[in-house]
């Protein structure tokens, strides 16, 4: 593995649409979140908390990593540091997750805490030129009512470039078909629909996706077990967002040889590649980059292609996204 992308990735211009805002939080911005609410903490202990062993551990992780997300101020200084560091990749646009299950649960005032993540954004727009669109996300295995509750906070603020919503979290403990009314809301009130799927569930969890009229799968790892399913990925061009070292690092892949991703894109799938939550994966999209291309023989006319099919299957209304791919086939064409 080189130790750098190569400037051919790096200044590809790229979009990212399957990315955690709270799996973005690096060790020393959890530090300095830390340190500003009272708390005594070591770099090395915060290291550790990103050091799991399986999907578990990673769940864990994540949701002690949310544990220090108190203010409508954190979730802007979290926005507007992922957003530096997109700015650096050539990142142009991103679709982020927020964890609003979360905070509901934790009895959160979510509307005050989305004041800082709509004046994070706003400022990384302005100093990075950074386009992003918010994505709500629902715990699974907190159930459809819960999911619900999650659905109608984003309908209130989709004026303020809330865009989509899915569900995220443990497919075992909590299958589509649960959800089928909450994605029918969330699609009457003019919302996209996403879902995590066949991440660490079979392929019917992604066929049940598809029945919630989910428009883009989050991994669809599975689909490679149905022939059938990969045919139907494939037809109807429903994008699948590849996350390569995420499903290494919970344990979903057992090594990267077994990964999907070149089958996938060799069978007519729409691929997208992206980082689901770089801070605790140690990773970023350009390193994603790197991997498909020296772990899967991805040329660079194929790494154009990923990066064009990522403004493809944005979210982005069709001006903006018309807008996004002019400018993208203007670059390419010079790098």
């Amino acid at each position: 593995m080189a130790s750098q992308p190569s400037s051919f990735i790096v200044t590809l211009p790229k979009a990212e649409l399957h990315l955690h805002l709270e799996g973005a939080i690096d060790p020393l911005t959890l530090l300095e979140l830390r340190q500003r609410h009272g708390k005594t903490s070591t770099l090395a202990e915060i290291e550790q908390l990103y050091s799991y062993q399986d999907f578990n551990g990673f769940l864990m992780a994540f949701k002690a990593v949310t544990e220090d997300l108190h203010t409508a101020d954190d979730y802007e200084l979290i926005t507007y540091r992922l957003m530096e560091r997109l700015r650096a990749q050539n990142v142009l646009h991103a679709e982020v997750y927020v964890s609003v299950g979360v905070c509901l649960w934790r009895k959160q005032n979510f509307d005050a805490l989305f004041e800082g993540l709509d004046r994070g954004r706003q400022k990384g727009e302005r100093d990075f030129g950074v386009s992003l669109l918010w994505m709500f996300d629902a715990v699974r295995q907190f159930g459809p009512v819960a999911a619900r509750e999650v659905f109608e906070v984003a309908v209130r603020h989709r004026e303020r470039n809330v865009v989509a919503v899915g569900i995220g979290g443990d497919e075992q403990k909590g299958p589509p078909e649960l959800f089928r009314d909450a994605y029918g809301y969330a699609a009457d009130n003019g919302l996209h629909l996403t879902a995590h799927a066949g991440e660490n569930a079979p392929p019917e969890s992604i066929w049940g996706a598809l029945n919630l009229r989910a428009e883009r799968i989050g991994h669809g790892l599975t689909a490679a077990q149905d022939p059938e399913l990969v045919e139907e990925l494939a037809t109807r061009q429903i994008p699948v967002e590849i996350c390569l070292t995420s499903n290494l690092r919970t344990g979903a892949c057992a090594s990267l040889s077994a990964h999907p991703v070149r089958q996938y894109f060799d069978q007519g799938i729409m691929i997208t590649l992206n980082t689901d939550d770089p801070a605790m994966f140690r990773t970023s999209l350009a390193r994603e980059y790197q991997l498909a291309q020296q772990s899967f023989g991805f040329t660079e006319e194929h790494l154009r292609e990923l990066a064009r099919n990522s403004f493809e299957a944005s979210f982005l209304p069709a001006e903006k996204k018309l807008t996004f791919l002019n400018l993208f086939d203007a670059a390419a064409a010079h790098t």
